[in-house]
């Protein structure tokens, strides 16, 4: 898989349905990967995975410690509310409404693809966050980029 890339802005129709920019499908390559994951993110986004992106990350977590109340913890977060979608013939995908109301998405949204998953942003919460951009991006870069 091709690593994506963008931000694209969409709509919520009237029955749930959002349609993927042809700018993110031209990414995804080969027809099989237009069966997504969906499940809630961690800042009140939702995560949108190619199948085979989620199967991968999947396959880390089934490796926790069901026995071991933090990882059990965080494999139900995970996991909560994910749902299989596929994207019809008109390029949709039906969105589930309890993940709409978790992220606060109504009609506008923006997608930001990054890596190999796109997040999925209520518009007024995305514009927010991009308002709420550190000060000094640079002091940031240089603690998470450097060499631990």
């Amino acid at each position: 898989m091709r690593k994506l890339l963008g931000e694209f802005e969409c709509k919520i129709d009237e029955k749930g349905r959002m349609r993927l920019p042809s700018g993110l499908i031209s990414q995804l390559g080969e027809r099989e990967a237009y069966t997504f994951v969906m499940n809630r993110g961690f800042e009140k986004c939702l995560m949108l995975y190619p199948r085979e992106v989620w199967e991968k990350i999947t396959e880390e977590i089934d490796q926790l410690n069901y026995y071991d109340q933090e990882s059990r913890a965080f494999q139900r977060y995970f996991y909560r509310g994910a749902q299989e979608l596929t994207m019809d013939s008109s390029d949709r995908i039906l969105l589930n409404k309890r993940l709409l109301e978790y992220a606060g998405i109504e009609k506008d949204v923006i997608l930001m693809a990054y890596n190999d998953r796109v997040e999925v942003w209520s518009k007024d919460r995305y514009d927010d966050m991009l308002d709420d951009e550190p000060a000094d991006f640079s002091g940031l870069a240089q603690r998470v980029m450097s060499p631990k």
